[in-house]
């Protein structure tokens, strides 16, 4: 599994998982509506601590900068 993000679009997913528990957390864990906002914070959470997006590989996509090359 080849990385395919930057430490921006990472820190970026911390901030969206946070506030995805919290919105969460206003609407109530144990309604289908808190429960889906879990589901997209562990989402984005994991991604995050991993540093890939599976949505990113089949495009070829990646938010991470290549070490310059001399």
């Amino acid at each position: 599994m080849k990385l395919n993000m930057g430490n921006t679009d990472r820190i970026i997913r911390l901030v969206v998982a946070a506030l995805l528990a919290i919105g969460a957390w206003m609407v109530g864990f144990g309604s289908i509506g808190g429960i889906i906002l879990l589901v997209l914070a562990a989402v984005m959470l994991i991604t995050s601590a991993v540093g890939f997006c599976p949505l990113y590989a089949p495009f070829k996509f990646s938010t991470k900068h290549s070490p310059a090359k001399s």
